[in-house]
């Protein structure tokens, strides 16, 4: 019965599934993310499995009701039913294990007969507690109860557990823990490193073969763009795009970063040119923003209500004329 348990979860043989520490080097908490730590050493944190609570019966999130809402709405009438029957040969399965009560998942009384995982049964899911620390917690998926934690984890029943590494990468508030399953952690960790690794490889293919293009990028994605001249070395345009790109600049997620970088790499050129004429008019006060808008000084003209309109104005052969106007001022300062 345990290896049935086991097969609806294919990652759970290949490595170890726990709970560990969340945290992110770029996020404070108290210095402790210097540490790789989550909460202090030595401290424990206990949570029981949250609820809903309607007219005085409380319904567990445990990821084994058939019932909750997330399963009610799905629309998908072959994926609603899919879902149900996972969950009635699941809890089939660990209602034999933890109270040696068999009950046939085909069963139109499946749930009258079901004793102890019944979603509404607080004296057996009020008992059920997840204590962790900083040390990682395995969850062993021999044990029913372990099993049941892991359902409800990825149901969303511990608020302070994140179902994986990339749900609590992208929390409005960051958890204190996170459900790590070996593969599938493996890859959203893998993912900001293989963004770094592009936005690097396009910083080189720049540098040796349109360095012109680099210029503009290193203005459009730099705060202090003005710094950038035509005769700014490459290799100081180089280096402040690597330290960027590696999150040693102002911008501290190496992720974001990265992506922006690439985001300023594949604009076409014009585009791309218009854009770091327009934040280095704005520095000079040639352009202004007033009143929401993006202003023309020396012709009294709006250009637009944000950047890519003031962009979309620029690339228009009727406005040619307050372009050229731009163009030579600013290029006067880029020398």
């Amino acid at each position: 019965m345990q290896t049935s348990v086991i097969e609806k979860h294919p990652s759970l043989k290949k490595g170890p599934i726990t709970v560990r520490p969340f945290f992110d080097s770029v996020v404070q908490n108290m210095g402790l993310e210097k540490y790789g730590m989550a909460i202090f050493d030595g401290i424990f944190h206990e949570d029981s499995l949250g609820y809903i609570e309607h007219n005085g019966v409380r319904r567990y999130l445990t990821g084994l009701n058939e019932f909750a809402p997330e399963i009610l709405l799905i629309e998908n009438e072959e994926e609603k039913a899919a879902k149900i029957k996972d969950i009635r040969e699941t809890v089939s399965i660990l209602e034999k294990m933890v109270a040696s009560n068999v009950v046939d998942p085909k069963d139109p009384e499946f749930w009258n007969k079901v004793k102890e995982l019944r979603p509404d049964n607080d004296n057996f899911w009020g008992k059920i507690t997840l204590r962790i620390s900083n040390t990682p917690l395995t969850l062993d998926m021999k044990d029913p109860r372990d099993i049941i934690k892991l359902r409800a984890i990825e149901a969303g029943g511990f608020s302070i557990v994140a179902k994986s590494y990339e749900n609590a990468r992208t929390m409005a508030v960051p958890p204190k823990f996170y459900l790590d399953k070996y593969e599938e952690t493996a890859v959203s960790k893998n993912e900001p490193r293989k963004l770094k690794n592009k936005a690097l490889s396009e910083l080189q293919k720049m540098f040796e073969k349109n360095i012109n293009k680099l210029f503009y990028v290193a203005k459009v994605v730099d705060m202090t763009s003005t710094q950038y001249k035509k005769t700014t070395p490459n290799d100081v345009i180089y280096n402040n795009m690597d330290k960027y790109i590696n999150g040693e600049s102002y911008e501290k997620n190496y992720k974001r970063a990265s992506q922006t970088f690439l985001d300023a790499s594949n604009t076409d050129m014009e585009t791309l040119k218009i854009k770091a004429l327009i934040m280095d008019a704005t520095y000079y006060k040639y352009l202004v923003l007033r009143e929401g808008v993006v202003y023309h000084m020396e012709s009294s003209t709006t250009l637009g209500k944000n950047i890519a309109e003031a962009i979309e104005f620029l690339k228009n052969p009727l406005n040619d004329k307050i372009l050229g106007a731009l163009l030579h001022k600013v290029e006067r300062d880029w020398l």
